[in-house]
């Protein structure tokens, strides 16, 4: 289950419960020097948004925001935000770490996947917040003199908001989003375009994916008669993802029909951890795993599992998470550059 390595954390790099408001004051937040390490640092990464419309002004789940003119430093708080403003060229100068970093390891492994190295290029952001954190470092944020801040694949509160909306004009998830991380990847791809001032350009590029699942469903008419579930081992259960989470719009993308009373299960979150009484629910035509190796074993061993029909018949794909190919990764992040490399892989595991 999205896991590094040996290190357990929470479920698939979600965790960010924000700090409460007296955590922070106004007053820390606006004495943060332009001279810090941390501005230092990211200076060299900035990257304006060439071209685009402005001003614009953006309804989310928590106002109104409007940006006036192209921004030259963004910080994404929310989890895979970075990538989806590095779809529009725009290096961001901070950033959230949804996979910890091993130690030791340079250049972070988020700013290496395939789909976003390039993109990257030799840029250093600032990481402002890994997953497992409370909440952002909002004296990092305010260190780097942001103009944008990108905040929307993301369970920030209220709260949040407003101390991030103090630093800089700050953008949140969409107004339509009832659950943090429910919104269909197109939404919150549109959402962030629009920010940027490339409402139209994102369009094209949602439009192009939509093409691509749409080609992949037309070549593989069989697979609309097929169940099937994505799911991960996590903390000694099988964890079945829902249909709203990006894992679950992505199979039902390909042609898939979605296995939907795990929604009911999983109560308004991204997934639920089934005991054993309602393995049931896996018991589809084809089952989708993201794991890393060590946790795939372990998954692979549980009679419960090893027992379903879809396993005895090899109906199985088997994706890794954040080793090898990292398909699981790019599938999981849904993001505008991740999401061409995950629809080809996904429909390649299937043909297997």
């Amino acid at each position: 289950m999205l896991l590094h390595r040996t290190t357990r954390r929470k479920p698939w790099r979600r965790v960010a419960a924000l700090l409460s408001a007296a955590t922070l004051g106004v007053g820390l937040l606006a004495g943060c020097g332009s001279g810090s390490d941390s501005a230092d640092k990211g200076s060299d990464n900035s990257s304006t948004a060439t071209g685009g419309a402005f001003p614009v002004t953006v309804e989310h789940a928590f106002g109104t925001t409007k940006v006036t003119e192209a921004p030259k430093r963004v910080v994404t708080v929310g989890y895979t935000d970075d990538q989806s403003v590095l779809a529009f060229g725009i290096k961001p100068v901070g950033m959230t770490d949804q996979y910890p970093n091993p130690a030791g390891r340079s250049p972070d492994i988020n700013t290496q996947w395939p789909w976003v190295k390039d993109k990257w290029g030799g840029a250093l952001p600032e990481v402002i917040m890994k997953n497992g954190d409370s909440g952002p470092n909002y004296e990092k944020i305010a260190a780097l003199r942001p103009d944008l801040i990108i905040a929307v694949y993301s369970e920030i509160d209220q709260a949040g908001y407003d101390k991030l909306s103090k630093i800089a004009p700050t953008v949140a998830r969409t107004k339509a989003e009832k659950e943090p991380f429910s919104a269909p990847w197109q939404d919150n791809a549109l959402h962030i375009a629009k920010a940027l001032g490339k409402a139209e350009e994102g369009e094209k590029m949602v439009q192009d994916i939509q093409a691509k699942l749409d080609a992949a469903k037309k070549a593989h008419p069989e697979l609309a008669n097929q169940t099937a579930v994505a799911l991960s081992w996590y903390e000694n259960s099988v964890a079945p993802f829902t249909s709203t989470d990006v894992r679950g719009r992505l199979v039902t993308g390909i042609g898939f029909t979605y296995q939907t009373e795990i929604d009911k299960v999983a109560d308004g979150s991204f997934y639920t951890k089934l005991s054993p009484e309602r393995i049931d629910l896996v018991d589809v035509d084809h089952i989708f795993v993201i794991n890393d190796k060590a946790d795939t074993e372990a998954l692979k061993k549980f009679k419960l599992f090893a027992n379903l029909d879809a396993v005895k018949k090899g109906n199985v794909s088997y994706l890794l998470d954040s080793e090898g190919p990292a398909v699981g990764a790019a599938i999981s992040q849904g993001t505008l550059l991740s999401m061409p490399y995950a629809v080809d892989e996904l429909v390649k595991s299937v043909a297997e």
